[in-house]
Formats: structure tokens, C-alpha cells, sequence
């Protein structure tokens, strides 16, 4: 009975596409609220207390300047935060750039690109702006050259992990696929800010903002692309197959 019922919900929003586009407004324009208020409460320091005692939970009681865990696991988390490096998130999309070219999707192509490097310059401009100094509660475990607010990490990974995913999701005929798509998207973003905790560069409050500033403009691009820029460069939806 809830198969038939999830199924007849799911032709009902096929049916009514602009539910989907409603929902993803409701979603931006929310992203958008929280975030104000999150960079709100930042810069009155009112998160100081907070962000001081979630990066200590990351580190030892008796030695603030060893990470928790034994010495492979602060491996592993470099190796995680790398994934939301400029290095990697840049090859990464030219990959994929070069795949839709090679399929002769020039809009899809230029949507991924206008996305992934205006999120860039996006978060690049707001570091600029608040300028707000590293942690120093820790020693770094990660080289730093920019401001903390926010985590271009964080926000990098959430503009381009969750542009591909929508991109590949939109393309493959199974629900199940579409799902699994997009949460190793999510993952993969979560992963990044997480790291850069735990590595002592970023207070958690730059992190959420990172977070949040690349979901609104990972989705705001995508509503911008079906209506205003590229017709037709959000992938055309596969249709669904049984499983």
C-alpha cells in the first residue's frame, strides 16, 4: 500500500513541475534567511562561545594540540579535506566539462562552468569582506593562506559535489540512482566541512555558513538555468524505470 501511495505521489509531482520549482524557491530563499542571520550573529560574536567549545571536542583534553584519534586518522582527514581543494574541485569539473562537450551538451557545459566559477568568486569576494581571522585556539594540521568566514572548502565542495550531482541524477532513470547520487553529492560536502574542523583551520560557524552559501547557490544556478540563461542546461530528466 505505501508503494502504490509513494508512486501516486510521485506522478502527481510530474504532474505539477512547478511544486518542484516552488519547493527548490522555498529553499534558497530559506538558505538565504539562515544564512543573514548566521552572518549576523558572526559578526556580533555571539558564536565564540559555541564555535571555542565544538573545535575543542575535536582535540584531546589533555593536549588541545592533538587531534582526537590516532595519527591515521589525521591522515585520512587531509586526504578528505583535499576534496574540496580548488585543485581537485578544478580538475573534477573540467572532467566533467569535457564529458558533456564530448556529447555536444554546450549549455550543460557552460552551466557547469558559470556555477562551479562563480561560486568561486562568490566566496572569494565574502572572504574579502568579513576577513575574519583563523582559529588559534589549535595549531594548524592543514596550510592556510586566506580569512576564515566563510569555509571556501565547505562552500566550494557543497557549489560543485551538488551541481554534478543534479547533473548526473537528472540523467539516470532510476530513482534509487537519483538518491544515491545525490547523497554521496551531500557526503562528499559534509566530509569536507567536517575535516576542516577537525584539522583546527575554520570555527564551525564558518563551516555552516560554507555549507549554507553553497547550497543556495548550487540551487539557485540550477532555477537560474532552467528559466533565465541556458534552456535546456539542466540535464533533460531520464525517465524512470522499474527497478
Amino acid at each position: 500500500m505505501m508503494i502504490i501511495r509513494f508512486r501516486k505521489l510521485k506522478c502527481w509531482i510530474r504532474r505539477n513541475v512547478e511544486v518542484g520549482t516552488l519547493v527548490a524557491f522555498a529553499v534558497v530563499v530559506l538558505g538565504f534567511w539562515g544564512l543573514a542571520e548566521l552572518v549576523d550573529e558572526v559578526v556580533e560574536g555571539s558564536t565564540s562561545n559555541l564555535d571555542r567549545d565544538l573545535l575543542l571536542l575535536f582535540r584531546t583534553s589533555q593536549d588541545p594540540s592533538d587531534p582526537i584519534g590516532p595519527a591515521w586518522v589525521e591522515e585520512v582527514v587531509r586526504d578528505l579535506t583535499a576534496i574540496g581543494g580548488i585543485a581537485v574541485l578544478t580538475l573534477t569539473t573540467l572532467a566533467v566539462a569535457g564529458f558533456f562537450l564530448l556529447r555536444r551538451k554546450f549549455a550543460s557545459t557552460l552551466y557547469l562552468l558559470f556555477a562551479v566559477g562563480g561560486g568561486l568568486l562568490a566566496s572569494s569576494a565574502a572572504k574579502r569582506s568579513f576577513d575574519r581571522p583563523r582559529p588559534e585556539l589549535v595549531p594548524y594540521e592543514s596550510l592556510v593562506y586566506t580569512s576564515s568566514f566563510p569555509s571556501g572548502h565547505s562552500m566550494m565542495a557543497a557549489v560543485t559535489y551538488l551541481t554534478l550531482g543534479v547533473l548526473v541524477a537528472r540523467m539516470l532513470p532510476n530513482m534509487r540512482l537519483k538518491v544515491y547520487v545525490l547523497m554521496l553529492a551531500a557526503v562528499a560536502t559534509l566530509l569536507v566541512g567536517i575535516s576542516r574542523v577537525y584539522l583546527g583551520v575554520h570555527w564551525p560557524s564558518d563551516v555552516l555558513a560554507g555549507w549554507l552559501a553553497g547550497v543556495v547557490w548550487a540551487i539557485a544556478c540550477t532555477l537560474g538555468a532552467r528559466f533565465l540563461a541556458f534552456p535546456g542546461s539542466v540535464e533533460k530528466e531520464a525517465r524512470e524505470i522499474s527497478s
